[in-house]
């Protein structure tokens, strides 16, 4: 059986209407290494051994559910923690597993946003003139954050067109977050998607192939510092704080889950609303980057998980709220 020959098999007798001669040579590629191909082609052993193959699967690797409905109705393949080659507690910082999860289809990747650990930065700059990528309060190494996004562009699509989003966990100042702004904005150029008037509730898996979203909250640090009332404060520096903070939930929640939901701005609590604020003291640079804002409404789960069109946020969830959730509101997470 000639290229040709096959080509035509693809399409007629196996339905592949969109079968290219690319998609042909693959299948010989893939059985040249047996040495049991005649001059003219494909012979009858190779053939049978491409349908009883791995490329001859019995399903269309191809998606076919119906991707135009809102971005929120879908689940996400995402990563925790993107860029660690290991544990959580003492291992490398790296874009390799960043690249390997990309390449693997996960579609959300997280990165933890520091001020540089950099003697020579401060000494040159008289302060933190750069940004890493690291798990604060922990041994683990840390990774500089164009390496991440120069990682994420280059792999971003390479086995899915569908919209990669980059949720930051934000510990950065307000200069540094003007410098991620600029960063972001220069890497990613056209992929980059930036938040409309009319929202992203109206937009779709299908409408947002090949573009990259960010989502990002505020500081843990920024809140627990609002909300304290208490007269005996800490004498930490707020990093510090950050890192305390994290390192305790680390040992507990090795895994979170992220959802993707539509919120009322009547929900939202105290909480929130002191994030908003922070929202408003974050440059424009910055703001008009964030696509997905993150955030948990008022009340209690029940209240976290309730649909409202009118505004697309990210709720976050430890292992343990997501199993207690899925029990008593299995319903409302999968509907």
């Amino acid at each position: 059986m000639s290229m040709d020959g096959l080509l035509k098999f693809l399409s007629k007798v196996q339905g592949q209407n969109n079968a290219k001669e690319d998609d042909a040579e693959v299948i010989f590629n893939s059985l040249k290494h047996l040495n049991i191909f005649p001059r003219k082609g494909l012979n009858l052993e190779g053939f049978y051994r491409y349908l009883l193959g791995d490329l001859n699967t019995p399903l269309s690797p191809r998606v076919h559910q119906d991707m135009t409905a809102p971005l929120a109705h879908y689940f996400m393949y995402t990563g925790h923690n993107s860029y660690l080659t290991g544990n959580q507690f003492s291992s490398k910082s790296s874009v390799r597993p960043i690249k390997k999860a990309l390449q693997n289809g996960v579609r959300v990747i997280e990165l933890d946003l520091w001020p540089a650990r950099n003697i020579k930065s401060v000494v040159l700059h008289g302060g933190n003139n750069d940004v890493e990528v690291r798990h604060g309060g922990t041994l683990t190494t840390s990774v500089k954050l164009l390496k991440c996004l120069r990682a994420i562009k280059e792999f971003a699509f390479q086995v899915s067109e569908y919209p990669v989003v980059i949720t930051f966990e934000d510990h950065l100042t307000a200069d540094l977050q003007e410098k991620v702004a600029k960063m972001v904005t220069k890497t990613f150029g056209g992929m980059l998607y930036r938040p409309e008037i009319d929202g992203l509730e109206k937009l779709s898996p299908e409408s947002l192939k090949k573009k990259i979203l960010i989502s990002t909250k505020p500081p843990r640090e920024y809140l627990e510092t609002q909300n304290s009332n208490s007269p005996h404060k800490s004498e930490k520096t707020s990093e510090e704080q950050g890192d305390d903070e994290k390192l305790r939930s680390s040992r507990t929640n090795l895994f979170s889950c992220s959802f993707m939901c539509f919120a009322n701005k009547d929900q939202i609590d105290e909480g929130e609303q002191l994030q908003e604020e922070d929202e408003e003291m974050k440059i424009p640079e910055y703001r008009d980057l964030i696509a997905i804002p993150a955030g948990k409404p008022k009340g209690g789960l029940e209240e976290w998980l309730r649909m409202d069109a009118k505004q697309v946020r990210r709720l976050s969830l430890c292992e343990q709220e997501l199993e207690e959730a899925t029990i008593t509101y299995g319903k409302d997470i999968v509907r």
